[in-house]
């Protein structure tokens, strides 16, 4: 018989988004939204539908990290014998196959803890944001390293690691399959598409803060994890602040201090972007498409710099970060 699987939403404000999330996990025993202080009937609506609602108390600052393990704390309250969870977005949907093909992989791999599949941007032609997150989304099949916010899991794993550490503003689900790597268990990525999601990025600004608020979950996670032999998040802080805070401020200074020719050594960026856009054109079949991905690329390693900066001062003067929304 197969194992019992409860689901867990987490949303703030995603109306229609939110409906289609709910109908999309028909099935769920118990289904759970954890609200974070919505104002446009999220909480009514699920309501309607029968969802188990569990509203975040106002008075303390929110993160995605707390919302899960609110869903989590319901869920062991009300269906202690749930094995399997599946972790979602509100602004996400399940696809209709997911939920059968994943568990039916974890109830033949007891030493794995998480699965997740192929997440995919419902309009990815609507804007180059949407289609970069959507390229950013297909990672590669097998055992995995981390998951992202969507992923079935196994309830007994994250009871062990005391689930999602609470403080973080972004980075949760890394951080945690950090710890779960730790205590023996694998996160697997199948082949399999799982959800559809709504990044609703029109504008640069979104781009730049979601790139910025990366860069703070890479100087967290180094901080709490850098060590050996993880080296969690090492590589990618390390890229951020060469490429968006070390070159740019040793050329600036160059120019000031020797000689205004110094920068032509911004030259180096349109380079890198043409070496990137060179490695990723077999893979998406259109230099067009590698060129405007390595462009984000690039251009993204300047927020996630200060995103980097901005945790290690606030590390320093004690001030707790608030969460960083881009939408």
């Amino acid at each position: 018989m197969p194992e019992r699987f409860a689901a867990i939403v987490i949303g703030r404000n995603e109306g229609e988004r939110l409906l289609r999330c709910l109908a999309s996990l028909e099935g769920a025993m118990p289904l759970i939204y954890v609200d974070s202080g919505s104002t446009d009937g999220s909480r009514e609506a699920a309501r309607a539908r029968g969802v188990e609602v569990v509203e975040l108390d106002l008075t303390k600052p929110f993160t995605a990290a707390r919302a899960r393990n609110a869903g989590l704390e319901r869920l062991r309250a009300i269906a202690p014998d749930a094995a399997f969870v599946q972790l979602v977005d509100g602004d996400c949907e399940i696809r209709s196959t997911w939920i059968e093909t994943a568990r039916s992989f974890l109830e033949t791999r007891p030493e794995v803890a998480v699965v997740c599949g192929r997440r995919r941007e419902r309009f990815p032609e609507a804007t180059p944001y949407n289609a970069h997150c959507d390229r950013e989304w297909d990672t590669p099949v097998g055992e995995a390293r981390a998951c992202g916010g969507d992923a079935l899991m196994r309830v007994q794993a994250l009871s062990e690691v005391g689930d999602y550490n609470p403080t973080l503003i972004a980075g949760e689900e890394p951080e945690m399959c950090v710890r779960l790597r730790k205590a023996g268990w694998k996160i697997w990525r199948i082949d399999a598409e799982m959800t559809w999601h709504d990044a609703a990025m029109t504008r640069f600004g979104q781009f730049w803060k979601r790139a910025r608020r990366a860069g703070h979950a890479y100087a967290e996670g180094a901080y709490l994890h850098g060590a050996a032999p993880y080296h969690h998040n090492v590589a990618q802080t390390r890229r951020a602040l060469l490429w968006g805070l070390y070159l740019p401020l040793a050329l600036l200074l160059g120019a000031l201090l020797l000689s205004p020719w110094i920068l032509l050594g911004f030259l180096i960026y349109p380079v890198q972007i043409l070496r990137l856009a060179r490695k990723e054109t077999a893979r998406y079949g259109s230099l067009r498409t590698a060129l405007e991905h390595a462009a984000f690329l690039t251009i993204g390693k300047l927020p996630e710099a200060i995103g980097i900066c901005e945790f290690h001062l606030r590390r320093l003067t004690g001030k707790r970060a608030g969460i960083m929304e881009y939408k």
